[in-house]
């Protein structure tokens, strides 16, 4: 197993829903330990802006949305 620690993210922006079915919705996130850096991620289930996500790998972003 990996021994890469869970970085913990603030959803700042939910940009939309994506996916076949739109299934996912893709949030930008801004990290709590660094708060001058954020991704896009793809997110499956019911968020909104202010939500804490835990995050298993942190250095993978997103596609954006056309």
């Amino acid at each position: 197993m990996d021994k890469t620690p869970i970085k913990l993210a603030k959803v700042t922006k939910v940009l939309g829903r994506t996916g076949t079915q739109g299934g996912c919705i893709q949030v930008r996130v801004e990290f709590l330990d660094d708060t001058s850096r954020s991704i896009i991620r793809n997110v499956k289930g019911p968020v909104r802006e202010g939500d804490i996500l835990t995050l298993m790998e942190s250095e993978r972003e997103a596609r954006r949305l056309r």
